[in-house]
């Protein structure tokens, strides 16, 4: 397996500050598996996810399910991506019959905002609503942060980001620039 190497190598130091409302934590060895189907098979390659990650239900367009085996996120209407699934093997799988399976780890860089001021940070680059009414823990939304397309999913631990790697390195300096007011620290 080719070694991972980060898009932020060099770029981030950790730092601490007694009171700062926001944390910054970049997630080292990204797995992220990308689940897509057709329309008439749409049924069999959600069951078959479902089963990937052993959870109840797949989760519909814009959420997000979690179990001890992983996430499932629904990033689009016939799209999923599977997040820390360890056990999935892209060679021995049989939903290629189904739809197409393509592992994007190396495509992304996930960074965790968190911290009781992440969503005002966030805010003032992504134009969503994240309030906890209008964006609770388990959403998943595709949108745009400085013309550049991202992911940001609300897991239990803050905001998910998910950034494509080329573009990594402006948002994160943009991100840790604004910060800056928010005595952010960096994990």
């Amino acid at each position: 397996m080719v070694e991972r190497v980060s898009a932020l190598s060099g770029h981030y130091s950790k730092t601490s500050h007694d009171n700062g409302s926001v944390t910054f934590t970049e997630i080292e060895d990204l797995s992220l598996i990308q689940l897509a189907a057709w329309p008439d098979t749409l049924a069999l390659v959600a069951a078959k996810a479902v089963d990937i990650i052993g959870a109840q239900e797949a989760p519909g367009p814009g959420r997000a399910v979690s179990t001890h085996k992983g996430t499932l996120l629904r990033i689009e209407p016939l799209k999923w991506w599977l997040v820390e699934c360890r056990d999935f093997a892209l060679s021995s799988d049989p939903l290629a019959t189904q739809g197409a399976v393509l592992d994007v780890s190396h495509s992304r860089t996930q960074l965790r905002i968190s911290g009781p001021q992440a969503a005002l940070l966030l805010n003032r680059h992504l134009p969503l609503d994240l309030r906890d009414a209008a964006f609770p823990v388990g959403t998943v939304a595709s949108t745009a942060f400085h013309h550049t397309g991202v992911t940001l999913w609300r897991s239990e631990q803050g905001y998910e980001l998910f950034m494509i790697r080329g573009f990594a390195l402006s948002l994160w300096e943009l991100l840790r620039e604004s910060g800056a007011q928010f005595n952010a620290e960096i994990a």
